[in-house]
């Protein structure tokens, strides 16, 4: 998302089941700080297969996810009587993401690290599951509290300090992460230090007129695909939040290609998706 706060990804115009248990598989912030990332508002005109006005990414020396490995955190007790089907929805999401039939994702492996190799994909990027949900989340958690969920599920899943590993701090309905849904962001991603993690509010309570999509293609969970989506290319891309593909413009991937949401068939299913930005493509695309 466009890079504002130093680094953090503010995800102006992108987008963010209980009863799961733990499942573990092999293998920014608006206008201002280090590491968060932040993404303008959408737009409705442009073309997912036709160069976009915008910059071909640059690499800034940092790392790149070579074998990227998702993990989903549904912080709070609150998601125990949620009953929209979000953790079930983003479980099906992320286990088709990194599979034969994902050529969305790919799209990534030509940002290669120093060492010149690029993120590959041999299967579903999901890590594990973990429904944080022994007590509530704080109705207004600060920044640091959403770091500090994300170095819980890093510890929790034995993953802290692996560069391949991104942790998504899910928060629950009626919560507040950061200021959401006022301080300017859908969902951002960051880095604790120790682990890259993204910020991802329950989207389903964005107050009309938000720039934050809802029901892009129809669906009532498209907003948890379309922003979710965004976020993980992105970290993949630039897990640090500021170091890695970034344009000379302060976007990532993920900020320059905010419209044209489509359907993106995986094995599990079938979700509403952006496209991404692809220097190989000199614009953003929807496939590889």
């Amino acid at each position: 998302m466009r890079m504002n706060r130093n680094g953090r990804t503010t995800v102006a115009a992108v987008l963010m089941a209980a009863g799961l248990v733990t499942a573990t598989a092999g293998a920014g912030q608006a206008a201002a700080g280090h590491g968060r990332q932040s993404a303008g508002a959408y737009s409705e005109s442009a073309s997912a297969h036709a160069a976009q006005a915008g910059e071909n990414m640059q690499y800034g020396g940092g790392p790149v996810q070579l074998h990227p490995v998702v993990y989903l955190v549904f912080w709070g007790s609150q998601w125990k009587s949620d009953t929209n089907g979000i953790p079930a929805y983003l479980t099906s999401l992320f286990q088709g993401l990194g599979t034969t039939s994902d050529n969305w994702s790919t799209i990534t492996s030509q940002y290669t690290d120093s060492s010149g190799q690029g993120p590959s994909f041999s299967g579903a990027v999901l890590g594990g599951v973990w429904m944080d949900n022994a007590k509530a989340e704080p109705a207004n958690p600060s920044a640091n509290a959403v770091a500090s969920e994300g170095n819980r599920g890093a510890s929790h899943f034995g993953v802290t300090g692996n560069a391949d590993a991104q942790i998504v701090v899910l928060s629950a309905h009626g919560t507040h992460p950061d200021g959401w849904p006022n301080s300017g962001f859908c969902a951002y991603h960051d880095y604790t230090g120790s682990v890259s993690y993204t910020n991802m509010p329950y989207q389903l309570d964005a107050p009309a007129g938000s720039r934050c999509p809802n029901s892009a293609l129809g669906g009532k969970l498209d907003a948890f695909s379309i922003v979710e989506g965004h976020e993980y290319a992105e970290s993949v891309t630039d897990p640090q939040a500021g170091n890695g593909w970034v344009a000379p413009n302060g976007e990532e991937i993920g900020d320059q290609c905010e419209s044209d949401f489509q359907a993106v068939t995986l094995s599990t299913g079938t979700f509403a998706m952006q496209p991404i930005w692809s220097n190989n493509a000199n614009g953003c695309v929807i496939h590889n």
